[in-house]
């Protein structure tokens, strides 16, 4: 019952960040599809005031869902908490204007620390995207949202780092960004959404009409 009530309430505040975030990157003064989305976060504006509350809120939906998953799922639950600490940094630390990162912008101590905590805390889900793939829990669903995540996240997380490194911040970066992020949120909402269901407790219930027959047949 417990964990039932961490993976709704995990759902609950990805949620809730997914949507605010959105529309801070949607309706801020910054590009919505070019640049990092990070760039909603920068200055003093209401919208990134919205930002930073939806990028806390998806922390601590992290830190919610690395308590709601199966015990068997250590190591997933290890990451998604480091990828929560990541999120939480990068809210707390925000970039520069344009978020500049190396090699084709002069950088500043901020744009490192956050750019270092965002890396860090999508690098740890997607990881923990592919121990829940691999485990043998008995969670099929799980299982299938990991893999289905992972072989997205993959390919998209191969293309931001060569694309960051050989083209450096533009529309490529961002739409591919975007298309990682999304991933990430679909696959982290309906993993909590499946581990809200309990399925590990209801699997070792026995009906009461069994386990009567079973004390009155020894």
């Amino acid at each position: 019952m417990r964990r039932t009530l961490v993976a709704r309430g995990a759902a609950a505040c990805l949620l809730t960040g997914v949507v605010v975030v959105t529309l801070a990157v949607v309706a801020g003064p910054t590009s919505p599809l070019t640049g990092y989305v990070s760039e909603a976060g920068v200055g003093s504006s209401g919208y990134a005031t919205a930002y930073r509350i939806g990028i806390f809120s998806v922390a601590i939906g992290l830190f919610l869902l690395a308590a709601a998953v199966p015990p068997t799922l250590r190591p997933a639950a290890l990451l998604l908490a480091v990828g929560a600490a990541g999120t939480g940094l990068s809210a707390s630390v925000s970039c520069t204007a344009g978020c500049p990162l190396p090699p084709f912008e002069p950088t500043t101590t901020p744009d490192l620390v956050h750019g270092s905590g965002s890396i860090l805390a999508v690098a740890c889900v997607v990881f923990a995207m592919l121990v829940v793939a691999w485990s043998d829990i008995g969670e099929p669903v799980l299982r299938r949202l990991g893999l289905v995540g992972a072989s997205l996240a993959l390919p998209l997380s191969a293309t931001i780092g060569l694309a960051m490194l050989t083209v450096g911040r533009g529309a490529l970066v961002g739409s591919v960004e975007r298309a990682l992020l999304l991933v990430i949120a679909l696959w982290a909402i309906g993993s909590a959404l499946t581990a809200g269901f309990d399925r590990g407790d209801m699997s070792t219930r026995r009906p009461v009409g069994s386990a009567a027959r079973d004390r009155g047949g020894s």
